[in-house]
């Protein structure tokens, strides 16, 4: 789904080609099309504000009659392929298109921004954070919509905006096991695997923009687009004994299935209707761009040692743990984000099988975060637990006879310091699995999950 905008009339007028094409879409999409044809130049100002007030009323209906139901995703382009003059409208007509998403959240969205920029508002750029994030508003009640990171502006990727580096798409970035560029996907990955809102990700998609309000402005814009939540503090603000069990555990077993490696105290919102003095206030996670490592790094959980964290999982959460189906979700990620590598959609379903064995033995998240947490001692670093049981395992995996299938991953730039799935063909993968899941039974003394 795409939205075209002329700078001067507001929505500027579809050619006849995108009219046929419009026809197939939505009602919300007709709508918009119809308003597009009504705002014309000799319209006063009010009739134009007038209009935008009725579609934006109109975009709140819909979101709560939840009636966008298909998907307009065009396949997921990398970057060279965006930057080598493809036919896009140029930064004079600002445009922002779905690449990959879908639902209707995140379609509510997309429409939403495209009105803030059709009215003239421009993306905010926000100060904090190592990488380019931009802050977009509703043109009419003036609150805060999504926040926007394009790919290369990541912390030091080639258009950094904060002179944090100049290194192209692909190299090592600040975590090593994930690459520059490759945030954004990510921040998607953790909206896809967070099933029924468990721990409610805010809604996020992959979007190309064309606007000259964002740096470098000559070429679209590959970046993800996420949902502003409103919140009264972050984690880091209030002391954690305020949070509610619930929203950590929740928190907690996203992390562990994505081995995230920065889960800290400013990327966990303090809800602003959730709030009330006395009365344990929820959690929202937010920046999930160092999540699913290329191999098994050494992850960051804020919460680790906080009380909650010592709780034992309630009936409800085990019965989610339980229900999780690290091949079915590695699935979901092959086929919604194909340039998310292999090695990291490994790294996913050991993790994800490492946490349903752990709860399943009445492990709480303190107890599986050590497990999955180097120490340091004497100013060295020693494996974690899982890296341990994984090299072992590994070295114990019978070497498939090389062939022309080989399904090992190629050109790779990041040098490895951890244990990594992604050199092992698809033979050798299968047997892993199996001996690691008898080996974890072994290891906390259940039956297989």
């Amino acid at each position: 789904m795409a939205v075209a905008i002329n700078q001067h009339h507001g929505f500027k007028p579809f050619s006849r080609s995108q009219r046929c094409k419009l026809q197939s879409f939505s009602h919300l999409d007709q709508t918009i099309l119809e308003l597009n044809r009504a705002t014309l130049s000799h319209h006063s100002f009010k009739q134009k504000q007038k209009l935008q007030q009725q579609q934006h009323t109109h975009l709140l209906e819909s979101e709560e009659a939840d009636i966008i139901h298909r998907s307009f995703s065009t396949p997921c382009l990398p970057l060279t392929t965006l930057s080598s003059g493809e036919d896009l409208p140029s930064s004079s007509h600002p445009r922002i298109e779905i690449v990959r998403g879908s639902g209707a959240p995140v379609h509510a969205l997309v429409v939403e921004v495209a009105i803030a920029m059709a009215s003239g508002l421009h993306p905010k750029p926000l100060p904090n954070g190592l990488g380019g994030a931009y802050l977009f508003c509703n043109p009419i009640s003036g609150k805060n919509i999504a926040v926007a990171k394009p790919v290369d502006e990541e912390p030091l990727a080639l258009n950094n905006p904060k002179d944090l580096g100049s290194q192209l798409p692909g190299q090592p970035g600040l975590k090593t096991s994930i690459r520059i560029g490759e945030a954004a996907t990510r921040e998607l990955a953790a909206y896809l695997l967070d099933h029924g809102s468990f721990a409610a990700v805010p809604p996020t998609a992959l979007v190309k923009f064309s606007h000259a309000s964002f740096f470098a402005n000559e070429a679209p814009k590959l970046a993800s687009l996420q949902r502003f939540i409103g919140h009264a503090f972050d984690a880091g603000e209030l002391g954690p004994s305020l949070y509610s069990v619930s929203s950590v555990h929740q928190i907690g077993i996203l992390d562990i299935r994505l081995l995230n490696l920065d889960r800290h105290a400013g990327n966990m919102l303090v809800m602003n209707h959730g709030f009330v003095p006395g009365v344990a206030a929820h959690l929202v996670p937010i920046d999930h761009g160092f999540c699913l490592p290329e191999w098994l790094d050494d992850p960051y959980f804020e919460w680790l040692h906080w009380p909650q964290a010592s709780t034992p999982f309630s009936n409800s959460e085990l019965d989610y743990i339980s229900k999780l189906d690290p091949f079915k979700d590695a699935q979901i990620l092959r086929s919604e984000l194909p340039l998310l590598r292999e090695s990291s959609i490994r790294v996913l379903v050991v993790c994800t099988i490492f946490l349903k064995h752990a709860a399943a033995a009445g492990l709480c998240l303190t107890d599986i975060g050590l497990l999955m947490t180097r120490e340091f001692c004497g100013g060295k670093e020693t494996p974690s637990e899982l890296e341990t049981i994984c090299s072992q395992v590994k070295a114990s995996v019978p070497l498939d006879v090389p062939n022309n299938n080989n399904e090992e991953e190629e050109g790779t730039s990041c040098e490895i310091s951890g244990i990594s799935f992604g050199d092992m063909r698809k033979g050798e993968w299968e047997s892993f699995l199996e001996i690691f899941d008898k080996v974890l039974c072994g290891v906390f003394g259940n039956k297989q999950v």
